[in-house]
């Protein structure tokens, strides 16, 4: 195109989504401190409810199943898996929403 209305690089490209493809030293610590708030809200809540004598199935299906933030291996704490990566994983910054969505429990061998 020529003229004044000549396309530019930016135009013609498209969208370019930057997203680096692993976690920086504050994301990381930003990840872990999310997983000890839930861990820690969990075990408010199975207090204040032992305390009155209740249980919650939601609750304990938690607590059975997933794994607390010292329990995780790094790998988990920061990865995910995806079948469709080349070696099974992939960060988990890419999962949409990933800051609200929990992402403990991998298959296992991966």
């Amino acid at each position: 195109m020529f003229g004044p209305f000549k396309a530019t690089s930016p135009l013609s490209g498209g969208l370019l989504w930057k997203i680096p493809w692993r976690l920086s030293g504050p994301q990381k610590a930003r990840q872990r401190q999310r997983l000890r708030a839930v861990d820690s809200v969990v075990a408010t809540v199975d207090k204040a409810l032992a305390k009155k004598g209740h249980t919650m199935q939601s609750i304990e299906r938690w607590k059975a199943e997933m794994p607390t933030e010292q329990q995780m291996l790094p790998k988990d704490k920061y990865t995910m898996f995806d079948r469709k990566e080349k070696r099974y994983r992939k960060g988990i910054h890419k999962l949409p929403k990933w800051t609200r969505v929990s992402q403990r429990v991998n298959p296992p061998g991966f």
